[in-house]
């Protein structure tokens, strides 16, 4: 019987990495996107190619708007696995942030994952084993400057795995997320290169993460190797913070 994950945010450099790496462990995909739908489509010829045996499906749902779970969770079926990879950041000071700019972050980060799992755990439930992973930040646990609302929701995020988790144990759902450090993304390209090894000197490895280390963390958490594990939030920052 084949397993189904939802990806969510599958066209960005990290879910992408993370389809890619599902993918090889024999899992059969939804890649969900929002604008880019070349990449999306892209993605799955490769994937299509790669492992014929596999079923990869692309959809399409906005998460800014109110309604983008909903639309989302009628175009899927057989979830086991949920994995919320969404990668809209905002670099703004606290008092240049608009109402729409916290809305938006909240609806793509918290509020349209949330009502997804919940539209989905009917599905979830009906196996003995089912996940959720939540690709969250470091900045959900220590905070940044010029990113308040991003770490807020980031936070927001962690919060809720560990909230959930609870909740959802007794129907054998394991609730949990990677925090990451700097990976490498296009997210992270606006940055100069003077500014980038001002935060690799901070890092004790001395280098920034790869998308497909976040991929190899999240196949390990959703392979049942980690079942006796729930509520965590895992830290993959190179030492940046702990």
């Amino acid at each position: 019987m084949k397993r189904h994950a939802v990806i969510l945010g599958s066209s960005g450099g990290i879910g992408e990495a993370v389809s890619r790496k599902l993918a090889a462990d024999g899992w059969s995909l939804y890649l969900h996107y929002n604008r880019n739908a070349e990449g999306a489509l892209e993605l799955r010829k490769e994937l299509m190619k790669n492992y014929p045996n596999g079923d990869f499906h692309v959809v399409q749902s906005d998460f800014t708007q109110q309604d983008g779970a909903r639309k989302l969770a009628g175009q899927v079926g057989h979830v086991q696995a949920v994995v919320v990879a969404l990668g809209q950041s905002m670099l703004k000071l606290l008092t240049d942030t608009t109402i729409s700019d916290m809305e938006a972050l909240w609806r793509v980060h918290m509020q349209n994952p949330a009502m997804f799992i919940s539209l989905v755990s009917p599905q979830l439930r009906s196996y003995p084993v089912s996940y959720v992973v939540f690709i969250g930040s470091i900045w959900g646990h220590t905070g940044a400057a010029g990113e308040v609302m991003y770490s807020a929701v980031k936070g927001a995020q962690h919060a809720f795995v560990k909230a959930y988790a609870k909740e959802a144990a007794y129907t054998g759902t394991r609730v949990n997320a990677i925090a990451p450090g700097w990976i490498e993304t296009e997210m992270n390209e606006e940055l100069s290169e003077e500014d980038k090894q001002l935060v690799i000197d901070q890092i004790p490895l001395q280098s920034t993460g790869q998308p497909e280390q976040v991929a190899d963390l999240t196949s390990f958490l959703i392979s049942g190797k980690a079942d006796y594990m729930t509520g965590e939030i895992l830290k993959l920052n190179g030492g940046w913070y702990i």
